[in-house]
C-alpha cells in the first residue's frame, strides 16, 4: 500500500512538467517598491510567483533584458469564492533610450467574468485566466513589472513570466515537491496537506510500530 502512495505522488510530480511548466519563485513578500523588487533571474525562463495582494498595495518585479528579446507575462486567479471578479493590472515599466526616464504600459483584463478556466493537474487547482502580455524589448536595460489592483481590492494571483520550460533531474526532488506544498498553501487547501501528512505518518510510522510490536513479542 505504501508503495502505491509513493508512486501516485511521484506521478503527480512528473505531470507538472507537461501541465504547468513553471518554476516557482518563492519570496518573503518584501518586494513592495522599486528598490526591493523581486529579481527574475531570466525573463525567458518560465517562472510562476504566487501572491497575496492587499488593498492599496502593489508588488514589484525586475529583470534585465536586451533589445529584441521577447517578453511574456500573464496573470491567473485561483478559483476561490470571492475572487470571481478579481483582476489586478500588469504595469510594464521600460526605460527610454537615455535610461533616465521611464515609460509605463498598462495592461488590464478586458474579458468576461469570471473568465475562462483551466485545470492544473499537479496542484489539483482550477484557475481563472486573466490578461496576457506579449511584446518585444525595445532597449537594453533594467525593466520592471508592477502588479496592482486599480479597484483597491484584495485577493490572490499567480504571475507567470517567460515561456521556456527549464527543469533538471534535481528539480524532481527539490523544486517540484516544494511547489506542490506552496500551491496548497496558496489556495488554502489545507485538507490535502493534512491527508499527505497522515499518509506520510502511516508510511513511516506503521513499519516502526510493527517492528516494535514484533520485538516485544520476542
Amino acid at each position: 500500500m505504501k508503495k502505491t502512495y509513493i508512486v501516485i505522488f511521484l506521478l503527480a510530480l512528473v505531470s507538472t512538467n507537461q501541465a504547468f511548466g513553471h518554476k516557482l519563485i518563492s519570496h518573503d513578500d518584501s518586494h513592495r517598491d522599486f528598490e526591493s523588487a523581486l529579481v527574475i533571474p531570466d525573463h525567458k525562463i518560465s517562472w510562476a510567483i504566487y501572491e497575496n495582494l492587499g488593498t492599496n498595495e502593489a508588488k514589484y518585479y525586475t529583470f534585465d533584458a536586451k533589445r529584441g528579446d521577447s517578453f511574456y507575462a500573464s496573470i491567473v486567479i485561483p478559483k476561490i469564492d470571492g475572487l470571481e471578479y478579481y483582476s489586478p493590472t500588469i504595469n510594464f515599466i521600460e526605460p527610454n533610450e537615455d535610461e533616465v526616464k521611464f515609460s509605463v504600459k498598462k495592461f488590464l483584463y478586458e474579458g468576461d467574468y469570471p473568465g475562462n478556466e483551466f485545470y492544473e493537474p499537479f496542484g489539483q487547482v482550477t484557475y481563472w485566466e486573466r490578461q496576457e502580455v506579449k511584446l518585444n524589448i525595445p532597449y537594453d536595460g533594467k525593466y520592471f513589472v508592477v502588479v496592482s489592483d486599480e479597484k483597491n481590492q484584495s485577493g490572490k494571483y499567480s504571475l507567470a513570466i517567460g515561456t521556456i520550460e527549464d527543469f533538471s533531474g534535481a528539480d524532481f526532488f527539490t523544486i517540484l515537491p516544494k511547489a506542490w506544498f506552496d500551491t496548497k498553501i496558496f489556495v488554502n487547501d489545507y485538507f490535502s496537506l493534512l491527508v499527505f501528512f497522515v499518509i506520510l505518518f502511516l508510511i513511516i510510522g506503521l513499519p516502526i510500530f510493527v517492528y516494535l510490536k514484533r520485538k516485544q513479542r520476542k
